[in-house]
């Protein structure tokens, strides 16, 4: 089952500061989900300056429950509270991007 997550971090005085600590561990640990294909794209999200200020996910797990367990759970910019707010809604990648078939 395919999701589309998009995180949009937060606005404070401090938020680019979690952002850049918790960076390693968050791409680590997307390195691992790309190599063991849960994940299946991402991007980050710039502002009109070219600043980063959130992420986009398209990621594959068995349902929304394995999803928020095997990733959200751990993941660093979660933990870090780097993401301020984030949604995940069900996607279905089209076929001729879709890697996993």
């Amino acid at each position: 089952m395919q999701f589309i997550v998009i995180a949009y971090d937060g606005t404070d005085d401090k938020a680019l500061a979690r952002r850049l600590a918790a960076r390693n561990a968050h791409l680590k640990s997307a390195e691992e989900m790309h190599d063991n294909g849960t994940l299946l794209y991402a991007a980050g999200i710039l502002n009109d300056s070219g600043s980063m200020i959130g992420s986009m996910i398209i990621c594959d797990f068995p349902s929304r429950a394995e999803l928020e367990e095997r990733w959200l759970k751990t993941e660093p910019y979660v933990i870090g509270k780097v993401w301020e707010k984030y949604s995940v809604n069900r996607a279905q990648v089209a076929p001729f991007c879709d890697s996993t078939h």
